[in-house]
């Protein structure tokens, strides 16, 4: 199959690794020629994948151009963040076949990626790929499950076509709204959950892993809620993209979401944190939008609503996890 992935970050980097071991044909496009160019002498991503050696098959290239015309009618993989979804799309021949990775919520429209997608491209065949994953480990070989969702089932299955093998499975899913509200949402949960932790490890008082289990178990939730009122199934919320990837953000070290919630329990500001991440962190700017949408739509998110507090400064972590704990008891 002919495969162009257009993000050379992490994760494009990683499922165009996946692919071309798989024996595809793949081009990968990055906007930085020179950064192109390194990759294509040195073999390695090194800036996001440096322990990860880029197969010699793989195709580098700093023209979009030429990206776009190699899939063909095979399959374009988006791998850009979520504010670089909408000018990409745009960009493309509405006869290709394109599934995206980012995950969120569009600022500013506050549209999921199947919404601007409709908007720009209403007869092109999308869908998006996602699940509970981490770049560096799909790079390296190691075990993983992801879930291509789309309302073409063509789509879903060129998904598998590409990417599933022995150590990535991928299953389909007819539900994009469900995989992609789940997507955006546990980012916000993960800085929830970074929070708790980052508070747990520093005082004998502070919230534990009772909190913990709570703010997930709510945390999905919440999730489910927004995505009912979004037209999602309730069962996807079970799966990769919703549990799945929850847990994943939440509780695993590589997360970049769940770091930001470390440190501000540590008391550092937002713009001290995003520096020193050096990545970007999508819950940091698809919280102010969840909410907004979960406003819209008379949905209650308690745990979004004091992140949103937190990250504007509003709150202090301490506080905000407190906020949480005291709410009034009811049914669950």
């Amino acid at each position: 199959m002919q495969i162009s992935v257009l993000g050379a970050g992490a994760w494009g980097t990683a499922l165009a690794i996946q692919a071309a071991r798989a024996g595809h044909a793949v081009c990968l496009w990055g906007r930085d020629a020179a950064a192109m160019d390194a990759m294509r002498a040195g073999r390695r991503n090194s800036a996001y994948l440096p322990d990860s050696e880029l197969p010699a098959a793989l195709a580098l290239t700093a023209d979009r151009g030429l990206a776009v015309a190699h899939a063909g009618e095979g399959l374009t993989i988006v791998a850009t963040p979520m504010s670089g979804l909408r000018e990409t799309l745009a960009a493309l021949p509405s006869t290709q076949r394109v599934l995206w990775l980012c995950k969120g919520f569009e600022a500013g429209t506050g549209r999921l990626g199947h919404e601007i997608a409709r908007e720009l491209q209403p007869s092109m065949p999308v869908g998006v790929l996602s699940g509970p994953s981490f770049a560096q480990e799909v790079a390296a070989g190691r075990p993983t499950a992801l879930v291509a969702a789309s309302e073409d089932a063509a789509l879903a299955r060129a998904a598998v076509h590409a990417f599933h093998g022995e150590r990535l499975r991928v299953y389909t899913s007819s539900d994009p709204v469900g995989v992609e509200v789940g997507g955006a949402v546990k980012n916000v949960m993960a800085i929830a959950v970074g929070v708790c932790d980052g508070l747990s490890a520093a005082a004998p008082d502070a919230p534990g892993l009772n909190a913990r289990a709570a703010l997930i178990t709510r945390g999905l939730a919440e999730m489910l809620r927004l995505g009912l009122a979004l037209g999602a199934k309730a069962e996807t919320f079970m799966g990769l993209s919703g549990l799945g990837d929850l847990v994943l953000t939440a509780t695993g070290d590589l997360s970049r979401n769940r770091r930001v919630g470390l440190l501000l329990a540590q008391g550092l500001g937002l713009p001290q944190i995003l520096a020193q991440l050096g990545h970007v962190a999508e819950g940091v700017y698809s919280a102010p939008t969840v909410l907004a949408r979960a406003r819209a739509a008379g949905v209650e998110m308690p745990i979004t609503e004091a992140m949103v507090a937190l990250l504007d400064g509003r709150l202090q972590a301490r506080e905000a996890v407190d906020r949480l704990m005291s709410r009034d008891a009811r049914a669950e």
